[in-house]
């Protein structure tokens, strides 16, 4: 078996310069990759053998790129700019609004930050340890939510913070997290009120919340194709095993370069996005698209899959679950599944399929069975909410995953007649 890194390069927002990625890509070239991946927080992943990992640690080092070696020292800053124009309209939050507050963030953040518009489902809003979401009624305020690391206790922020303090307020609620790690880390009774009353926010532009923020309902749009806004194309590729070739993205990055792109989006999905292509310049998309045989057209139920970063045995499950949904024609509109393998591992889902052994000694497990979990009125920004089905072995797994998908629909059926009644009771 191969001894393979993982070399993860942080692109704050997701927002990725076509020049700066084609010489991570042409560097990773000169040590036999073939292929990279994109990660559930929008980085990009290299897979080096071993053999191959000093000379492209130089590379990268003489390029000044910023990089982890097979940990999470530094997670992404996760961003909802991806979706802006395409999939989010009606919003003060600009690309140049995103691009400032990123800037803003002179640190390496050790816990998960994420950036989010409020009115948009497309990335996650509470992954992140510290998640902003933009004020839908007062502009240039943000609502602060957190989630502690290592746990499901999310604690709302009893203040909005003014867009030019979010990188000054995150690095401070870091910093005591990170210090009182008895209190706040991997606690169960981890306390948000003793959080806030530490975090000294008087030289900060803040102001007292006017009411809890109302997450906006979840309705995952299709991110893939070639399509248009305004006068304008978007393209959205996504790969069946995650892969994308080396010699396709150097393409990606000098059609871009040469057609006047600025940047190309990695996105939550593990795909990536191209805004503002002209009309003029729609062919030599196509064109691209058609020299690698890059399909833009996969079902929906492939689609609406959130899997782990660098597991095998997720990505197989998921191929398994897709074959069989599409074997029943099953929809799956709107809904998100997700496949989570490791115990406290991320997945931003509406219906989990969660697989865990029955006897664990150790680090070892055994005889593995699958729960399926459904989050809070089926929306994956809230937190889980109850179990639909336990202790499923894997024969049984794809039917009862079918069931809960009809009972997501079952659900806001019965809302629409009486918002008062749970479709689960």
């Amino acid at each position: 078996m191969k001894d393979i890194n993982i070399i993860k390069v942080n692109f704050k927002g997701g927002i990725i310069p076509p020049a700066d990625l084609y010489n991570i890509l042409t560097a990773a070239a000169k040590s036999r990759l073939l292929y990279v991946r994109f990660g559930l927080r929008q980085q990009l992943l290299l897979d080096v053998e071993i053999e191959e990992l000093d000379g492209i640690i130089t590379e990268l080092e003489n390029l000044g790129v910023n990089f982890n070696l097979s940990n999470e020292e530094y997670p992404n800053i996760m961003s909802s700019y991806p979706a802006g124009e395409v999939f989010i309209h009606d919003t003060w939050l600009t690309e140049n609004i995103y691009k400032e507050i990123l800037q803003s963030f002179s640190y390496q953040p050790e816990l998960k930050i994420n950036l989010s518009d409020n009115n948009q489902s497309f990335t996650p809003m509470l992954t992140g340890n510290i998640n902003w979401v933009a004020s839908p009624g007062e502009i240039d305020y943000w609502y602060l939510f957190i989630r502690f690391p290592k746990t499901n206790i999310v604690y709302e922020w009893k203040d909005v913070i003014n867009t030019k303090d979010l990188a000054g307020i995150s690095l401070q609620i870091e910093e005591i997290i990170l210090q009182n790690r008895q209190k706040f880390y991997d606690n169960a009774n981890a306390d948000g009120d003793e959080l806030y009353e530490i975090v000294n926010t008087a030289q900060f532009n803040t102001h007292a919340a006017d009411a809890p923020l109302v997450l906006a309902p979840f309705n995952l749009p299709y991110y893939e194709g070639l399509n248009r806004y305004g006068d304008k194309y978007w393209l959205g590729i996504y790969r069946r095993d995650e892969l994308f070739s080396i010699k396709f993205l150097l393409e990606v990055c000098m059609l871009c370069i040469n057609t006047g792109i600025k940047q190309l989006c990695s996105t939550p999905w593990k795909t990536i996005i191209i805004k503002g292509i002209k009309e003029n310049n729609r062919g030599a998309w196509n064109d691209l698209l058609d020299k690698y045989q890059i399909n833009i057209r996969h079902a929906a139920n492939e689609l609406n899959f959130q899997v782990e970063d660098n597991s095998l045995r997720a990505l197989q499950l998921k191929h398994h679950l897709v074959k069989y949904l599409n074997d029943d024609d099953t929809r799956t509109f709107g809904v998100c599944i997700g496949i989570k393998t490791r115990r406290k591992s991320e997945v931003f889902c509406s219906i989990l399929v969660r697989r865990r052994p029955m006897i664990r000694i150790g680090k070892w497990g055994f005889l593995h069975v699958y729960d399926i979990l459904c989050a809070k009125d089926y929306n994956p920004n809230e937190r889980t909410d109850f179990i639909y089905s336990r202790d499923n072995p894997k024969f049984v797994l794809s039917e009862q995953l079918r069931r809960a998908v009809l009972s997501y629909y079952y659900h806001f059926q019965v809302q629409q007649e009486d918002p008062s009644i749970n479709s689960w009771e």
